[in-house]
């Protein structure tokens, strides 16, 4: 028989909206009363769903109902002592601490409940959607895994929807607070113990984390949802756990002194004995800190990476191996105020050597033990690559528990920089300039995927990791993400790992890392280029958006010459803009295999900068190149029409930002190993 009907539960959120009111009205104190957000510390916002009317919510600080009458309350849902005792603290090879728990009673708050299915192999969950990877109280980070079903749903959430960055948190935790920070942007998620400040948090002593002696209140901030809360850390000279009591302990109380000095002297004998104790402690302090640094040398795969230095003349000539008293004293033993900026795999320092040559200092992250090899491998390969639009890597330092990089210091920032936040500079950029670093950062990337018997794929490019030498000429950056893979392999799984606004969706769905993930990441380089807009920026409404979404979407109604950056149109004219727009058009493609290669994209764009030098020797089918190109890998046929322009004009000298001609620039890339 066939039924004539099929009954489906789906599960939804349903968004409401209250509509006595088209909008929020300009004056809320004088208008409350004709509005349903009547509890003090309460606020209207516009629907992010409706086009009519409003919603209320409690202000940042605040928790509960905005509805009714103090119905907003300070957050005072952290409770610093666990409800039950004997709490499980492990699930398989992950450690539980407190404040998070697996148990009902164990953890401080509903938001740090986890749950440890599947044994005997355990898995750590936070929700059906999320598993947990590890958890660092001292950081205040927690790495997360969403399941391969949640993939999808959660690409299609960001680039096809407007959203407000407290809606996507709430929408993926959804369990009180919104203490979680940007947890689509990073494999590493922050998170706070309370929607409170230090200041705030510290007026109720008996909802306050920071219960250990020798710990602080820190602040914990995102740049995408602004203040979020508060943490607690453990002071200088202390580790440990600080939300439990005396959970900070002393880094250095295995050194302390083993005794006390027995017996009372007088007169000159007290001080005689006391300074030969002192000299013999501080001796052997001395001869502590030099086998724990040892220790962390071997630990490093140290005496590996010798080897590989020793063993490659080339190398060695460019690789040194620091120790950590010399970085210290480069970085005035890593003074705050030499900090240049923070990435997402460590914090940079401006460091000053013996020799008085000038580098960037970078102290990653905590890693793993089994990324260590990796991190050696990483070094071997960037101590061989010699491009000149790829950072010079120095050396390393394998004395520290995380092992430090040594990169050749670049003095005019990034990309992003100059593009979204200095306003004011003195370096106009220009349509040649944005053609010019465009075409010399594909040059890098397209080195570094077809480089000699190895591929690397970078896996972070963005515009933040183009840095500007002192010729602005591009420099790729930041390799703390990169993979290499063998030639004979087209990809390599791994954990996803990138920026958001830049992550290739194909590699977010399968975890395959491939040459066009870096493709896809460059394309949206091109649009920061054309349309100077970040990769995720905010709407005139307030809204979230992803600017790949926004530019599929404005071209097919819209001339391109509406969306580019104005400074674009004094250069440049409308067919050139078209060219870039339609190579940042394939680039971004969903589908992997339909985006071009990073070599066509260099070519693509190195065509396109010498049509611009040579106008007058431009055929009217030069365009059918360009596109041929890409439709169908022409590439000896272009760079052929290359080197046949005019030489008299290529040989020009380029403007103040390069010491190079087009044509040797260009024949010098070609002629790269590739």
């Amino acid at each position: 028989m066939l039924w004539d009907r099929i009954n489906i539960t789906v599960k939804a959120n349903l968004a409401w909206n209250i509509v006595d009111q088209t909008r929020c009205l300009n004056n809320m104190e004088d208008d409350r009363k004709n509005h349903a957000c009547i509890s003090n510390h309460s606020s209207c916002v516009s629907s992010q769903y409706i086009d009519v009317g409003y919603a209320c919510r409690c202000n940042d600080g605040y928790v509960g109902n905005p509805y009714i009458m103090d119905g907003c309350k300070l957050d005072d849902g952290y409770n610093p002592r666990p409800q039950k005792h004997n709490c499980s603290r492990q699930c398989g090879t992950i450690v539980v601490p407190f404040p998070f728990g697996l148990e009902e009673g164990c953890a401080a708050r509903e938001v740090f409940q986890l749950s440890c299915l599947g044994k005997p192999n355990s898995v750590l969950q936070y929700n059906d959607f999320i598993g947990v990877q590890y958890i660092n109280v001292s950081e205040g980070l927690v790495g997360i895994k969403y399941n391969s079903s949640f993939v999808e749903i959660l690409f299609n959430m960001f680039s096809q929807f407007r959203f407000s960055s407290q809606g996507v948190v709430s929408n993926i935790f959804g369990k009180g607070p919104n203490l979680y920070v940007d947890p689509t942007e990073s494999a590493s998620v922050q998170w706070a113990v309370a929607n409170l400040t230090c200041q705030q948090a510290q007026q109720n002593t008996s909802t306050y984390a920071c219960v250990s002696t020798n710990s602080s209140c820190s602040r914990v901030i995102s740049t995408m949802q602004g203040y979020v809360g508060y943490r607690c850390t453990c002071l200088p000279g202390y580790d440990g756990n600080p939300y439990i009591p005396d959970g900070c302990k002393d880094i250095d109380e295995c050194l302390q002194t083993p005794g006390i000095i027995i017996g009372l002297t007088i007169g000159f004998g007290v001080l005689i004995l006391s300074s030969i104790v002192i000299a013999i402690i501080r001796r052997w302090k001395r001869d502590v800190h030099k086998k724990i640094r040892r220790k962390y040398f071997q630990k490093n795969q140290g005496l590996l990476l010798e080897q590989l230095i020793s063993s490659d003349e080339s190398a060695s000539e460019k690789t040194k191996i620091f120790s950590i008293e010399e970085l210290k004293r480069a970085t005035n033993n890593f003074d705050s105020t030499r900090i240049l900026g923070h990435g997402g795999h460590g914090t940079i320092y401006k460091g000053i050597l013996s020799n008085q040559h000038v580098v960037a200092i970078k102290k990653a992250k905590v890693i793993k033990e089994g990324e260590i090899n990796d991190f050696i491998n990483e070094v071997a390969i960037l101590s061989l690559i010699n491009h000149r639009n790829i950072v010079k890597l120095f050396g390393c330092c394998l004395e520290t528990e995380v092992p430090l990089l040594v990169y050749d210091f670049i003095p005019n920032g990034s990309l992003f920089e100059l593009l979204h936040h200095d306003s004011s500079s003195t370096f106009p950029l220009s349509w040649g300039d944005r053609l010019r670093i465009a075409a010399e950062a594909a040059g890098a990337l397209c080195y570094l995927h077809s480089a000699a018997s190895i591929s690397i794929f970078h896996r972070d490019v963005k515009s933040s990791n183009i840095l500007l030498d002192a010729n602005y000429t591009a420099k790729v950056s930041d390799f703390g993400a990169s993979r290499s893979v063998p030639v004979d392999q087209s990809h390599v799984v791994t954990n996803v790992q990138g920026t958001f606004g830049y992550l290739d969706p194909e590699y977010y769905q399968t975890g395959q890392l491939n040459e066009k993930s870096d493709v896809y990441s460059f394309g949206v380089v091109l649009l920061e280029l054309l349309l100077r807009m970040q990769p995720i920026f905010t709407t005139m409404s307030g809204m979230k958006q992803n600017l790949c979404t926004y530019f599929l979407s404005e071209i097919k109604t819209r001339p391109i010459i509406d969306l580019v950056d104005p400074p674009v149109l004094d250069k440049a004219n409308e067919e050139d803009i078209r060219q870039v727009a339609s190579l940042a058009e394939m680039c971004i493609k969903l589908k992997g295999e339909e985006r071009p290669t990073m070599r066509q994209v260099e070519i693509t764009l190195q065509l396109l900068r010498t049509e611009k030098m040579t106008p007058s020797h431009v055929s009217p089918d030069r365009n059918q190149e360009i596109e041929s190109l890409l439709t169908q890998g022409a590439i000896d046929q272009v760079i052929h029409a290359l080197v046949n322009v005019d030489r008299a004009n290529v040989a020009s000298q380029r403007s103040q930002t390069s010491c190079y001609s087009l044509e040797k620039e260009f024949l010098s890339s070609a002629s790269l190993p590739r």
